[in-house]
């Protein structure tokens, strides 16, 4: 068993910054802090695994979850696969005081293809808007989203169920004349 490197874990958290909704662009060049009871890294297939109450934190971003996998490919890293009751992220949206936070059993990110996935119970808020679904997809090169039941359910809660609060206007009524 080997430690977690430094350059390795840098790399982790850049994939993990580009999650939805432009996250907080400060991140980046925060130090990577990781917390796990165990750590297992195998240079020859370039798949580390961290367990036990895995606590990833670079600046405003946060993951938590009961096991993270990262597997590398000639570019640095390919897929983060994170699982837990529930694994979950939270980070500051760039420029606003808001955060999104994401829940799901397992939390699935490409690289290559900058493609999230939240699996299972799959829970995504931003400010007060919520998305909940048995799955939630987001690409953020396209910035599309998409969120799926799970329609074999004997119950209403297999459905998808989303909250769009309305935004405060800022803007001051006209006067009349």
């Amino acid at each position: 068993m080997k430690t977690c490197k430094l350059g390795f874990c840098a790399g982790l958290c850049a994939v993990l910054l580009a999650l939805p909704a432009h996250a907080e662009k400060a991140d980046r060049s925060k130090p990577v802090n990781l917390e796990a009871d165990t750590v297992t890294l195998d240079d020859i297939k370039k798949v580390s695994v961290y367990q036990g109450n895995v606590i990833l934190s670079q600046g405003t971003l946060t993951l938590r979850a009961d096991r993270v996998q990262v597997t590398q490919n000639a570019n640095g890293i390919d897929k983060i696969s994170a699982s837990g009751r529930p694994a979950a992220f939270r980070q500051k949206v760039d420029g606003r005081e808001e955060f999104i936070e994401g829940f799901s059993d397992r939390i699935e990110y490409d690289n290559v293809n900058s493609q999230l996935e939240l699996i299972g119970q799959a829970q995504l808020r931003r400010g007060g808007d919520e998305l909940r679904g048995a799955q939630i997809s987001y690409n953020s090169n396209t910035e599309f989203y998409k969120v799926v039941g799970q329609p074999d359910a004997k119950s209403p809660s297999g459905r998808v169920r989303a909250v769009i609060r309305p935004k405060v206007s800022t803007e001051q009524p006209a006067s009349k004349p």
